[in-house]
């Protein structure tokens, strides 16, 4: 546990990326495969379920120190970190047992789900006599479920392939699929291990594109695509088992039995690159559509009719069970066009049409109808390029339209995590409901926003939130109305589980409209007829 937290506090104090890489190098070198493959895991982003209520953590600590309940709650306030204000709170060890990290999770941690209130209690009570002040911080971080920590998941895998001295490409293939935090996994990570057929690719990713059209050269030299809104997904057939995996790691091949009934009739060792859609009448469903597909464990045959899908194909990684991915994306095109001509019954698969244009100008024209065609803009990529790993510059570009904005008003706000856990950086934002009775109108919540501004401006809002504090609700101050900002968003449509009947997808704030008053704020008629436009 000490080799852990003294990682976490590392790569806690920097932002440098050469520090930060050399302290994980440092890690994974040093720890023992049990710990090692737990330090992966929790740096992966993976998280163990809650087992302990952070209301029993906050009565264990008043009731350990001999305090009153609100002097915790205060000092969380003050601290704005909940985990660090019990660590600070708990009667810690000034010399600490040398616990294990596998042992911490494995005696501390995990059988905690099936303990009665007193076992957890007296369980997590010995653990902070045992352990010192960061040590617990690193601890209630892992039992509350909200280890987080700035390194991207990308430098974590390069890290690893620096140790185990193979290309980061290569790790990052066999960090993918399914793997279980023990130390036979972890090490055959390091030192390779037999080929699993369930194990997915990496997913390549589009960056932003950034510059002007014409830095990319001749358009004859890259493929343009629509970009479509689903759930990325890698369609495996191998060994007779088909799997179709999410781009967040998950399998979700249950959840769409029609893609994955149909792919048993692809060849052994095909591997499939696409985007799951609700599709209807030959073009997409919305998102949110989508979404009733996502939650259901059981897909039944009403809402395979209500929401059927499809999978628009980009790309194929195998064939025959061969990696293909170093091909030029024309090749592998064209072996996937043959592949889906050799198909002689209908199947939930589409390839996604290249967006043929004469010039730079003709593309930019096409892609002002992206809305009409119910997608988010255009993908580019250079015919000559490889299937790369991650998200990189050069070959693959995402041309996405802009996003589409209203003028709404703060009206709750709550404290961030991380290096923003002591201020109030996550906020709720309303637009004017439709008047009553008496033709009064009030603010309706309507989206929550924690990015978009700077550093600055995030002071000042703070500032402004504890001064004109109204009232709270747990960790939520409600906020006098006064500060207006305009709020960009990719998507829209209608919700029964929002109370303004709308929902926003991806809101963040683009600017802060210092310059309006929240009379001058948009409405609910405005959502309204913005969502009419989108849809007719």
């Amino acid at each position: 546990m000490q080799r852990f937290t003294q990682l976490f506090v590392e790569l806690d104090r920097t932002t440098r990326t050469t520090e930060k890489l050399a302290s994980l190098k440092h890690y994974f070198s040093e720890a023992p495969p049990e710990d090692a493959a737990w330090a992966l895991f929790f740096l992966s982003g993976q998280r163990l379920p809650r087992p302990v209520k952070t209301t029993d953590l906050r009565q264990w600590v008043a009731d350990a120190r001999s305090l009153p309940l609100w002097l915790v709650e205060e000092s969380y306030d003050a601290v704005g970190d909940l985990g660090e204000t019990l660590a600070l709170l708990a009667p810690t060890a000034d010399h600490p047992f040398d616990i294990p990290l596998h042992a911490i999770v494995e005696e501390r941690l995990r059988p905690l789900k099936a303990m009665s209130d007193e076992e957890k209690h007296a369980v997590v009570t010995r653990t902070w006599r045992e352990l010192n002040t960061e040590q617990c911080l690193v601890y209630h971080k892992l039992i509350m479920g909200e280890f987080r920590i700035g390194v991207s998941r990308t430098l974590v895998v390069r890290a690893l392939a620096e140790v185990a001295g193979i290309e980061p490409a290569d790790m990052a293939h066999r960090l993918m699929g399914t793997w279980q935090p023990t130390a036979a996994d972890f090490s055959g990570m390091l030192h390779g291990q037999a080929k699993d057929i369930s194990r997915p690719y990496p997913f390549y990713l589009a960056y932003p594109l950034e510059s002007a059209l014409e830095s990319l050269g001749a358009i004859e030299e890259w493929q343009a695509e629509w970009k479509w809104d689903g759930i990325r997904a890698q369609l495996i057939k191998r060994e007779d088992q088909v799997l179709l995996w999410s781009r967040g790691e998950e399998l979700i091949t249950d959840r769409f039995p029609e893609i994955t009934d149909a792919a048993k009739a692809l060849p052994n060792g095909t591997v499939l690159d696409g985007e799951v859609l609700a599709w209807m009448n030959e073009k997409p469903l919305p998102f949110g559509d989508l979404q009733r597909r996502i939650g259901r464990k059981n897909v039944d045959k009403k809402i395979r009719a209500e929401v059927p899908v499809v999978m628009m194909l980009y790309d194929i990684m195998e064939v025959n069970g061969e990696d293909i991915r170093g091909k030029a994306i024309e090749s592998r095109r064209r072996i996937l066009e043959a592949l889906l001509e050799k198909s002689n019954e209908p199947m939930p698969f589409i390839l996604s049409p290249v967006v043929e244009a004469s010039s730079w100008e003709d593309l930019t024209s096409q892609r002002t109808n992206s809305r009409t065609n119910l997608v988010e803009g255009l993908m580019l990529k250079r015919k000559s390029s490889a299937y790369g790993v991650g998200r990189t510059k050069g070959d693959w570009w995402k041309w996405k339209i802009d996003p589409l904005t209203i003028d709404a008003v703060l009206i709750y706000a709550q404290q961030g995590h991380g290096r923003r856990a002591s201020l109030f950086t996550d906020y709720t934002f309303g637009v004017w409901g439709d008047p009553d009775a008496s033709g009064e109108r009030k603010l309706v919540p309507v989206a929550k926003a924690y990015s978009g501004l700077t550093d600055e401006e995030i002071k000042k809002v703070d500032q402004f939130v504890r001064q004109n504090t109204l009232d709270k609700f747990g960790p939520v101050r409600v906020v006098k109305p006064e500060l207006v900002f305009e709020l960009a968003f990719e998507g829209i449509q209608k919700s029964t589980r929002h109370k303004a009947g709308i929902a926003v997808r991806f809101p963040r704030m683009a600017r802060w409209r210092e310059d309006k008053p929240i009379e001058e704020a948009d409405s609910l008629d405005t959502l309204r007829s913005l969502l009419k436009s989108l849809t007719q």
